[in-house]
């Protein structure tokens, strides 16, 4: 089982948005964790995390809500380029993950804290090539990361809260460096603002930025910083 195709979501969308109530929770609860002892280095300059945590487009969403993030894209990571597309990567055979680039300022939030805010309400790291209804590699939790310190911070952490048993499972996120990142299709990015009542967004998604909001008050930002916006700028 899966994220229904898109043409198919789309129609069901149609037909149940004026209908379907939220629900008061989503698929996975959001777990207050510590934040992690060890941090990169400050530095100066636009940074890149990559992260996979599930359906793209709600890890998206956190972060378009995070201070301190410049852009979010959503796309593909781990498989190669003639791969990289919504169909192929959904059969789970490419060794892609749906991922989300994260370009972030690191005098406002830092690596650390984003790895903080991915294991909290982004997604449940303690599935294993699945998250909520999505059953797949594709659907895995992975850290891609883009140098020798992001690897040895995403570790220790990963470590120090399976130490500190702050999940009822152990953590099975990986852990490797990135080869190269592709941004998905354009009818996937800013998707959560843009169907914000189609019946998978509002259960599953929508709930993961209303926790970024009451756990990670200091860093919530009511206006979520959209692809278009950045492309419109640029």
């Amino acid at each position: 089982m899966r994220r229904p195709a898109l043409a198919s979501l789309l129609a069901a969308t149609t037909a149940l948005s004026l209908t379907f109530a939220a629900p008061s929770r989503a698929a996975e609860d959001a777990v207050v964790i510590p934040a992690p002892a060890m941090d990169t280095a400050p530095a100066s300059g636009i940074q890149t995390a990559v992260i996979a945590g599930g359906c793209f487009w709600g890890v998206q969403g956190v972060f378009q809500h995070t201070a301190g993030v410049v852009n979010a894209v959503s796309g593909y990571a781990g498989g190669t380029k003639a791969t990289a597309d919504y169909q192929t990567v959904s059969s789970g055979r490419t060794g892609h993950a749906e991922a989300v680039e994260i370009k972030y300022d690191p005098k406002k939030i830092s690596y650390g804290k984003i790895l903080q805010i991915y294991f909290s309400v982004a997604h449940d790291p303690t599935q294993l090539n699945r998250q909520g209804p999505d059953v797949g590699t594709q659907y895995r939790s992975a850290v891609f990361t883009t140098s020798d310190e992001q690897k040895k911070v995403a570790e220790a952490y990963i470590a120090q809260l399976n130490g500190a048993k702050v999940f009822s499972k152990p953590i099975v996120t990986k852990v490797g460096a990135l080869e190269a990142f592709y941004p998905a299709e354009a009818y996937h990015q800013d998707y959560l603002t843009l169907h914000p009542n189609q019946p998978y967004i509002a259960y599953n998604d929508l709930p993961k930025v209303e926790n970024l909001k009451k756990l990670f008050a200091d860093n919530y930002i009511e206006k979520p910083t959209l692809v278009s916006a950045s492309k419109a700028t640029n």
